[in-house]
């Protein structure tokens, strides 16, 4: 039942001379009242049709309604209905159309009397960009677009109502009798053909051709002062509709920045805020992608972990994203302000960066390939940045055949925001520093607190043998010789112990403070396996040492460390080893490469071997595996919580293996290789 056109378009196919313009909903409003005042001032009884979008607007203004029915029976309203609205006779003619009827998007009332007649004849435009439905409040409402005609002129008036009655007629054509009593009493001719006819005869006759909207008709209304009230209601809302823009940019810019400063408060990752404010940022400036990513000056590339996408757009989800070539990402670290370029097919007239260590023709590469593997017709970059300080940056891309314009307040919002971000982000690295230097006092404090152990437990044992040794040498001066040297062997053997303890635990002190100087450096394993050999033996000269067998190749590529703290690693293990085998045992040193660009090193002996439960404590400070143990082998008990140390700063891994008691053991590391470095 519905009709495909609406009531403007019919119109103006029938009055071709007719040029719509632009309305606002507090211009109509006006003008709808001002004419609906004229019918209830006057003493006439005109056809008066309105049409409502939906029935609560109409709600609105039935008491008005109701007043008019009372003065005249020709009174029709149409509306969409929502709730009770239905087709009625009660007060006046209610016609409820169908809500796919074209009337649901428009403004019509029509007055026409036997003196005087005036309509108003609209379609609303698209008003998605200005109004938003989930927010929408009164001023924003009153600023509502409108295409349309308003006039006094009879014959537009007239066929208006034709119009109009003809879709009365599709919803209740039991009004026909009604209607027919209209057309006589006022001189509505409801036959389209007849319509056209009289209208092209009263053309020719008139030998004019007038815009309707400019024709005066016999009416009450003074014309030109209406014609510069309406023109005075427009500019008005011209103006309010440029504040309202305004405060709907300053509430979209407060709203993410709230969003972001929520999600600091929520937490401190930098991971967390980022993937908040990507997300919200793409979505607010409608971009086909919009990426966040950290990175500083130096960087060569960066890797996409947080990115938001539109439709059909290709992801650029943990790729590679270059930085070095990158001619954008030069210039914005140059001038630490944003870079724009609204058509990339200018590219070619932004490459006059005259400073940069990379040739033009290959930033020109990189652009275009960029441009053209990830279809970008638009390109906007802006650092995020702290007291000059580059933490990351913000880029928005179009994807598409044409380009796309940022306006300035968008830009303003996006420079906003990376403003909060670097803000956030700076407090975040600051929150991480803190947490490294807790964890660094809790190291050193629990340091302290073997510390106090240690002395309390392993330096009084010593320190009493010492004493008793030299007190009895001073006491009895006719000691045998034989006693004599024992006192002293045992004296200096304590004095040892004590003296390695001391050693190993600042060693240790300095490694988890981070206080220790790294000579890092391209080494030959097998040069570090020969130096810790020889230490090994020359400390032991007077012990006999299991058989040490070294299987570690001279073709192994070179290993990127600090050679005196490898070599450091490298003894203990083999001290170890030595320590807890016997004679007739045997210790493996093996290396091998592995797939990961890691040198791995085994240490392997045939000695007391460790419980399963016992292979990640054994890395503990001060483990003993058990008191009489320590007697029997000496040692302090920080050993291998040193090498973990050392091979952890190297970049590597450290792990023990056994198959149980008196099963021997086996220790592993890694090592960073030269080839792992090059590749990254």
């Amino acid at each position: 039942m519905t009709i495909p056109k609406s009531v403007l378009a019919e119109l103006v196919l029938e009055v071709p001379q007719i040029r719509p313009q632009i309305y606002f909903k507090s211009s109509l409003t006006a003008l709808s009242h001002a004419m609906e005042e004229q019918v209830l001032a006057g003493s006439d009884q005109p056809l008066v049709i309105a049409t409502f979008q939906k029935e609560r607007f109409y709600r609105q203004e039935a008491h008005r309604y109701r007043r008019i029915a009372n003065l005249t029976s020709q009174v029709y309203v149409l509306a969409a209905p929502e709730t009770e609205f239905k087709n009625s006779s009660e007060y006046h003619e209610t016609v409820a159309f169908d809500p796919r009827d074209p009337l649901i998007m428009e403004w019509n009332l029509l007055i026409l009397a036997q003196e005087y007649s005036s309509c108003l004849i609209c379609n609303e435009c698209d008003n998605s960009g200005l109004v938003d439905e989930r927010d929408r409040f009164s001023g924003m409402e009153q600023a509502r677009r409108f295409e349309g005609i308003w006039t006094f002129d009879r014959q537009v008036c007239v066929q208006s109502a034709a119009l109009l009655l003809h879709r009365i007629l599709k919803y209740r054509p039991e009004l026909k009798e009604k209607v027919q009593a209209a057309t006589e009493i006022y001189g509505i001719n409801l036959d389209l053909r007849k319509r056209k006819k009289s209208a092209q005869s009263k053309s020719s006759s008139n030998g004019i051709n007038k815009k309707a909207s400019e024709v005066v008709g016999n009416n009450n209304f003074n014309n030109p002062f209406a014609q510069r009230l309406v023109t005075y209601l427009q500019a008005s809302q011209y103006k309010l509709i440029k504040t309202y823009r305004s405060i709907a940019a300053q509430e979209k810019k407060q709203r993410l920045i709230n969003v972001i400063s929520s999600a600091m408060r929520r937490s401190l990752d930098p991971d967390e805020i980022i993937k908040v404010a990507v997300q919200e940022l793409g979505e607010a400036l409608l971009a086909s992608r919009c990426l966040i990513y950290q990175c500083r000056p130096a960087d060569t590339i960066a890797t996409i972990t947080h990115e938001y996408l539109g439709l059909s757009v290709k992801s650029l989800l943990n790729q590679v994203w270059p930085l070095k070539d990158n001619y954008l990402f030069q210039k914005v670290v140059q001038t630490q302000g944003r870079v724009y370029i609204e058509d990339t097919s200018l590219l070619p007239e932004y490459l006059v960066l005259e400073t940069s260590v990379t040739p033009k023709s290959k930033q020109r590469n990189c652009l275009e390939n960029l441009i053209s593997q990830w279809e970008i017709s638009s390109w906007l970059m802006i650092p995020l940045l702290y007291q000059g300080r580059l933490l990351g940056m913000v880029e928005l891309h179009n994807c598409g055949s044409s380009p796309h314009k940022w306006s300035e307040e968008q830009i303003d919002l996006v420079e906003a925001i990376a403003t909060q971000l670097s803000i956030t982000l700076i407090q975040a690295e600051t929150y991480t520093h803190l947490e490294e230097l807790n964890q660094q006092l809790e190291a050193l404090d629990r340091t302290r607190s073997n510390l106090i152990a240690i002395t309390g437990h392993e330096l009084r044992t010593p320190l009493s043998t010492i004493q008793v040794c030299l007190e009895s040498l001073s006491q009895e001066p006719d000691m045998p010789e034989e006693l004599r040297q024992v006192m002293l062997e045992t004296a200096l053997a304590d004095a040892d112990r004590m003296r390695h303890l001391v050693q190993d635990f600042l060693t240790l002190s300095h490694l988890e403070s981070g206080r220790v100087q790294w000579n890092i450096e391209y080494l030959p394993l097998l040069e570090c396996v020969d130096l810790a050999l020889s230490s090994i033996r020359a400390h032991k000269l007077e012990q006999e040492l299991p058989n040490i067998t070294t299987q570690v190749s001279a073709e192994l590529p070179l290993v990127l460390a600090d050679g005196e703290w490898l070599v450091e690693v490298l003894s203990k293990l083999l001290d170890n080893a030595c320590k807890f085998t016997q004679a007739e045992g045997r210790v493996i040193i093996r290396a091998t490469s592995n797939s990961e660009n890691m040198l791995k090193v085994t240490i392997s002996d045939t000695g007391r071997g460790i419980e399963p439960n016992q292979l990640e404590t054994v890395f503990d400070r001060f483990y003993q595996e058990e008191g009489a143990l320590r007697r029997s082998v000496g040692g302090t008990g920080l050993g291998l919580a040193i090498c973990r140390q050392i091979i952890s700063r190297l970049g590597g891994k450290i792990w023990a293996e056994s198959a149980g008691k008196d099963r021997g053991s086996e220790f592993h590391f890694t090592i960073p290789i030269v080839g792992n470095t090059q590749k990254e």
